[in-house]
C-alpha cells in the first residue's frame, strides 16, 4: 500500500481527484471524510490542506503527495519533485494599485508587502536587494492596499479578473507554478507502487496533448499528406472501397493541431475527423 496526500478542498482538489479516476483508479471520498482507500489500486488517499501536504510527506506519514509548486517552494520541505502534472497553472506575483508607477523592482524599496508567501517574497526581495517590510497573511491579501495595510501585494494569480477587482495591477512574477507530484524517499515496494502510478499518470497526460485523426485522401496526394503526419511511427494509410482512394490514420499534438489541419486540407485531405484520446502509451 502507497499513501497519497491530495489538498482536501480548493483549486487542485478536482483535478487531482480527476487525475487518479482517468488513471482508472477508484477512490470513494464521502463528505468531510479525511481518508479513503482505492478499490482496485492499493493507495490511500489522505484529504488535507494544501499546506500541510509537503510536511506529512517529509514524514511519510503520505509516501506521495499532489501540490502547488508555490506551496512546496514556500514550506521548503525534503521532499523531490517526482512528475510534472501540468494542471492548477498559475503564477505567483507582486501587484500595486493601479494608480500607482511600476518601472522597476526598486519600486519595493521601503515599501510594505502582503502575502501570503513570505519564504518566497524574502526570497524575492533579498535577491533584488530590496529592503522591504513584509505582513503576512493567510486570506483576501488582495485587500491589503485598500485598507492601508500594504502599498504592494504578493500572491497567486491565474486570470488576474481577483486583482482587478481590487484596484489592483501585476507588474512583476516571482515564479511559475504548477501541481506536481512529490515524495520523501520510498523502499522498494512503495517505489514499484510509485512507477505503476506513473506509467499511468504519463499514459493519460500525454493523451491529453495528442488528437486522433482519421482522414481521407486521393492516392497522388498520400505522399504529401504523409509527410505532415508523422504519428507515433508513421501514419496507417488504409485502402477506401472507392478505387483511387485510402483512408489516413494518425496521431497530432495539440500544440500544432489547427496549421496541421489546414495544411492538410490544402494537400488535398477530405472527410477529417478528430478524436480524443484517453490513454497514449509509447
Amino acid at each position: 500500500m502507497i499513501r497519497i496526500a491530495v489538498q482536501k478542498s480548493g483549486r487542485l482538489y478536482e483535478e487531482s481527484m480527476q487525475l487518479l479516476r482517468d488513471c482508472g483508479i477508484m477512490v470513494r471520498n464521502g463528505k468531510n471524510q479525511l481518508k479513503a482507500v482505492s478499490d482496485n489500486f492499493p493507495l490511500e488517499v489522505y484529504f488535507l490542506r494544501d499546506d500541510d501536504i509537503p510536511q506529512y510527506v517529509e514524514d511519510k506519514v503520505a509516501h506521495l503527495g499532489i501540490v502547488g509548486e508555490n506551496v512546496l517552494y514556500e514550506k521548503n520541505k525534503a521532499v523531490k519533485i517526482v512528475e510534472p502534472l501540468g494542471f492548477g497553472k498559475c503564477r505567483l506575483s507582486i501587484a500595486i494599485p493601479k494608480n500607482e508607477f511600476y518601472d522597476d523592482v526598486l519600486f519595493l524599496q521601503g515599501k510594505k508587502i502582503a502575502t501570503s508567501y513570505p519564504a518566497l517574497t524574502k526570497k524575492f526581495l533579498k535577491e533584488n536587494n530590496i529592503e522591504a517590510e513584509i505582513h503576512e497573511i493567510s486570506g483576501s491579501v488582495e485587500l491589503a492596499p485598500g485598507i492601508g495595510l500594504a502599498h504592494a501585494v504578493c500572491d497567486l494569480v491565474s486570470s488576474g479578473s481577483t486583482l482587478l477587482m481590487n484596484g489592483l495591477e501585476e507588474v512583476q512574477t516571482i515564479m511559475n507554478s504548477q501541481a506536481v507530484l512529490i515524495s520523501a524517499a520510498l523502499d522498494q515496494e512503495q517505489q514499484i507502487l510509485l512507477d505503476q502510478l506513473l506509467f499511468r499518470i504519463r499514459a493519460v497526460r500525454k493523451a491529453k496533448k495528442n488528437k486522433y485523426i482519421l482522414l481521407n485522401a486521393p492516392n497522388h496526394a498520400l505522399e504529401a499528406i504523409k509527410k505532415l503526419l508523422p504519428g507515433m511511427k508513421s501514419p496507417t494509410v488504409l485502402p477506401l472501397a472507392d478505387e483511387g482512394w485510402s483512408s489516413v490514420h494518425s496521431v497530432l499534438n495539440e500544440d500544432e493541431f489547427w496549421e496541421k489541419i489546414e495544411a492538410l486540407k490544402n494537400a488535398g485531405a477530405q472527410g477529417i475527423l478528430v478524436v480524443p484520446i484517453e490513454k497514449m502509451i509509447v
